[in-house]
């Protein structure tokens, strides 16, 4: 019999619907039921997609045993993280102060006022390798729970102020100067692998808001440093097993530091990242593999993880069955090949020529002499035909296998990182198709997501609305994606909303006195303490997401408080990026457009679908200004704030170009506002 799970709208809850676990949503009835029977609450919170929270799942809360002695003792609370981001991240910030170390599925046991008492991660059926079991971790909770009550309150409420006690030393409200961009520099580079590309050592995660700031750093101050170590390890990614070589995009990261051996699961987020990236660094470079891959893995979002609605889902599992009529599911059984297999789709000859190609070897690189498919450097020239034949006949016979689970939940968050990776990807290389579909995503989080408040709910499945709030990520990540098809389309409603959202932050996220950012809003449910992160770790955290959004913002329409509150937020890069510029990549590239203005271009031409007015444009997308802002229409709109003013000069489509309060001559000749924006 399904428990209360079962009315949930999140994938990875209804993954637990049918459990023997009486389990609860995160609610005030949950807490209210703990605090009747005199039950502590077991917290669980994991997300779909995730691996060893499957496995945890499979091993102990399938488990009928394991169910009855919680139903006993325990409420039980079950929460997807990328529902409630700001629930996860409080426990999560406990966790990691209590044990030095994070991860999911996330097991924190709670007092009925919600104040942690005990943590945990991953527990295993039976103890081993120094774990204790899920059972004796229970039984030993249920144990000082029904005999030292009072002690654990004492701890659960020392742990709560602790907690209050870690707020962020937000220093100075000023943005960071030349001096800290350089040192940010300077530490990435002591970080850098320049062996094997890329930050750190294994695991390994694709740095795609470092990434942003070496190539915007390199654009405004000429560094060769930083634009080689951003190309260095997009080609090592882009040829690495990180890479999905057939259907394009990226998996969450590799268990190795050379980009062999994925975790297989792909995210939205990741790719949208990523794919603004290689199209940014081929609009740097003209790098003609940056430009495949910024479109295969535009392609591959569009392709796999576009819903019905038009918005796009969260995220495709790892683990995939097996296809040996088993039902058993294994981690990247859709993705790897042995040379066998290679042959039976091939033929002898060509599955050779694969397997040199890709680097499949009779040992494997994976598990069970399975290997990644990547792209080794080679001596030598393949036949350019014969490898697209041998691709397309590998992704057809690829598709026949069980294919991995898809999370459909909408984030609204990841879709506006989605929305501002397609539209300007669209743009620069002409696929009008993947412009509509960032159109779409939008459409669906203004028609869905927005209320008629202009507040922003955190998910959507199915076209429905899910029941909790968005938070700063949300916002700001939403407004960027407006922001940029503004640029891209030169449709002025998507500035409109932009500033709707921008308004929310300012009013509801923003501590007025300190001019620090709060990642839930003012009147949101309060939870034992208000979370508040300003580093960059798997996405943009809201609060650095936001100084860039209000920073666009400013620069679109000349509003003053937008401007002020993104210089102000700044401070903490300033802080920070020096010290750990690996952690706070998109506030440094940030930081990198305020010091270049950012540029605001403005063009105006006589008619709708000018063919010179095109060419301005297009010419003012591809400029490598950091965070310069682009609005086109025709002469005398009000369409866009920019457009005000600007006549043409000679009757000609005309440019104007204007940053720190000072313009530039208006110009016709594309060449020169090529040049006039650092190209």
């Amino acid at each position: 019999m399904p428990n209360r799970l079962a009315h949930e709208t999140s994938p990875y809850l209804l993954q637990h619907a049918d459990n023997p676990v009486d389990w609860w949503p995160w609610s005030a009835e949950a807490f209210e039921e703990a605090r009747r029977s005199g039950r502590p609450v077991l917290l669980s919170v994991g997300y779909s997609s995730c691996h060893w929270c499957h496995v945890m799942a499979h091993e102990s809360f399938e488990d009928q045993a394991t169910a009855d002695y919680l139903n006993e003792h325990f409420v039980s609370v079950k929460v997807d993280r990328e529902e409630r981001p700001d629930v996860d991240a409080v426990y999560m910030e406990a966790v990691q102060a209590a044990t030095g170390q994070g991860g999911w599925p996330m097991t924190v046991f709670l007092t009925p006022d919600a104040e942690p008492f005990y943590f945990g991660t991953y527990f295993p059926p039976v103890s081993r390798s120094g774990m204790p079991s899920f059972r004796e971790v229970l039984e030993g909770v249920r144990a000082a729970w029904t005999d030292r009550r009072d002690e654990v309150s004492e701890v659960a409420q020392k742990i709560v102020r602790d907690l209050a006690g870690r707020e962020i030393g937000y220093g100075a409200s000023e943005a960071p100067g030349e001096e800290e961009q350089a040192r940010a520099l300077l530490g990435l580079t002591r970080e850098y692998d320049a062996q094997r590309g890329g930050f750190g050592g294994a695991p390994k995660f694709p740095p795609s808001m470092a990434l942003e700031f070496l190539l915007r750093h390199s654009a405004r101050t000429g560094s060769e440093g930083a634009l080689q170590m951003a190309q260095d390890t997009c080609e090592r990614m882009a040829r690495g097993g990180i890479y999905d070589q057939l259907g394009g995009g990226f998996a969450r990261y590799s268990v190795d530091r050379e980009w062999v051996v994925p975790h297989f699961e792909k995210m939205l987020y990741d790719n949208a990242l990523l794919c603004r990236v290689y199209a940014h660094l081929w609009r740097a470079t003209g790098s003609e593999l940056a430009k495949r891959v910024a479109l295969e893995t535009a392609d591959f979002m569009v392709r796999e993880l576009r819903t019905n609605e038009g918005g796009f889902a969260s995220a495709l599992d790892a683990d995939s069955d097996d296809g040996t009529g088993t039902g058993k599911h294994v981690e990247g059984a859709y993705y790897v090949w042995t040379p066998a297999q290679l042959a039976e789709v091939l033929g002898a000859e060509d599955a050779e020529l694969a397997a040199h190609y890709f680097g499949v070897t009779a040992e494997g690189t994976f598990e069970e002499g399975a290997s990644v498919l990547q792209l080794p450097q080679h001596e030598g020239v393949f036949d350019a035909k014969k490898v697209a034949s041998v691709k397309a006949r590998l992704l057809d016979a690829r598709r026949e296998r069980p294919a991995p689970g898809r999370d459909d939940k909408v984030v609204a968050a990841w879709n506006g990182l989605a929305v501002a990776a397609l539209a300007e990807t669209g743009a620069y290389f002409e696929r009008p198709d993947l412009v509509d579909a960032a159109l779409a995503a939008a459409d669906l989080l203004v028609r869905v997501h927005l209320d008629d408040r202009a507040q922003l709910a955190r998910t959507s499945k199915d076209g429905k609305v899910g029941p909790n709030a968005g938070v700063l990520e949300d916002y700001a990540d939403v407004a960027e994606g407006f922001l940029a098809l503004a640029s891209v389309t030169g449709e002025g409603v998507w500035l409109e909303f932009a500033g709707f959202l921008l308004d929310h932050v300012l009013v509801r996220f923003v501590d007025a006195e300190s001019g620090a950012l709060f990642d839930t809003a003012s009147d949101a449910e309060q939870l034992i303490r208000r979370p508040q992160d300003p580093t960059d770790n798997a996405v943009p955290s809201g609060w650095t997401a936001a100084a860039g959004a209000l920073l666009g913002y400013a620069a679109q329409t000349g509003a003053e408080p937008h401007r002020a509150a993104a210089e102000r937020a700044l401070g903490v890069v300033k802080a920070l990026g020096p010290r750990v510029p690996r952690f706070i990549g998109w506030g440094l590239a940030v930081a990198e457009a305020l010091l270049d203005g950012p540029r605001e271009v403005a063009v105006v031409g006589p008619e709708l679908g000018d063919p010179a007015t095109t060419v301005l444009h297009r010419t003012a997308l591809l400029a490598t200004a950091p965070g310069a802002v682009v609005a086109v229409g025709i002469v005398g709109s009000d369409e866009l704030p920019l457009l005000a003013g600007r006549p043409l000069v000679g009757g000609e489509p005309t440019a104007y170009v204007c940053r720190n309060f000072t313009c530039d001559a208006p110009t016709t000749d594309p060449e020169r506002l090529r040049v006039a924006l650092g190209g």
